[in-house]
């Protein structure tokens, strides 16, 4: 299992990559692979409603859009995304809302290939917006039929300067404890449910052969299930 987080701050190694980090740590230890991927300070673009998106229903943007393109595609091959955002005026950034707008519209003409996937949102605060900010994130995910877990308080950290947030020692907790319920998540949409019944992978990003062999592979599993209640 994999989980991508993705930086919507320009500022690097800032509060939010050290708040993502800090989730990625408890995923480790549970032998998920993490990746970091940095879109803030990137040239970005917002959607402009061009339709290219939804006549050719590949999950890209059609515009020079390259770098959301490519956070795109490492979205659909992972298990689990966190998007992080420091709070900009109230709300998450411009280029945290740009990567939503086009990912939303682009994919969901794609056939929704987030569905079932696991997302949570991670904010960095000075002071005021952060709900705000946690809100629109979560939106994004809800969209798109995505599974979000809970921690011990809203995934909130505070501060303002670099590494300042590693004084908040309650938001610091916040986040190892998401990494660990991500985890968990995890685990149970990718393997048995209680019943024993082998559940059925969400294909949508897989190419043709390689939605034969998974097919195959349940097939395979699912005899085997019944083998055994038998």
């Amino acid at each position: 299992m994999k989980a991508l987080g993705i930086n919507c701050s320009p500022r690097k190694g800032g509060n939010t990559e050290i708040l993502i980090k800090e989730v990625f740590k408890s995923l480790e230890k549970e032998g998920i692979e993490t990746e970091f991927f940095q879109l803030g300070g990137k040239k970005t673009a917002g959607c402009i409603a061009c339709m290219k998106c939804k006549k050719k229903q590949d999950g890209y943007c059609h515009q020079k859009n390259d770098i959301i393109n490519e956070c795109i595609g490492k979205m659909i091959q992972a298990d689990a995304i966190i998007i992080g955002s420091p709070v900009y005026n109230a709300d998450i950034t411009a280029d945290a809302k740009a990567l939503i707008e086009v990912a939303s519209y682009a994919m969901r003409a794609a056939g929704n290939p987030l569905k079932h996937k696991v997302g949570a949102a991670v904010i960095a605060v000075r002071r005021a917006g952060a709900i705000h900010a946690f809100d629109s994130l979560n939106h994004f995910f809800l969209i798109h039929e995505m599974m979000i877990p809970g921690s011990s308080y809203w995934n909130i950290g505070i501060g303002r300067e670099k590494g300042e947030v590693v004084k908040d020692e309650e938001g610091m907790k916040t986040m190892k404890v998401l990494g660990e319920n991500m985890a968990w998540l995890l685990g149970k949409i990718n393997g048995n449910n209680e019943s024993g019944e082998v559940k059925t992978l969400t294909t949508a990003s897989l190419t043709k052969g390689e939605r034969k062999k998974e097919k195959k592979k349940i097939r395979k599993k699912e005899k085997d299930v019944k083998s055994i209640n038998n």
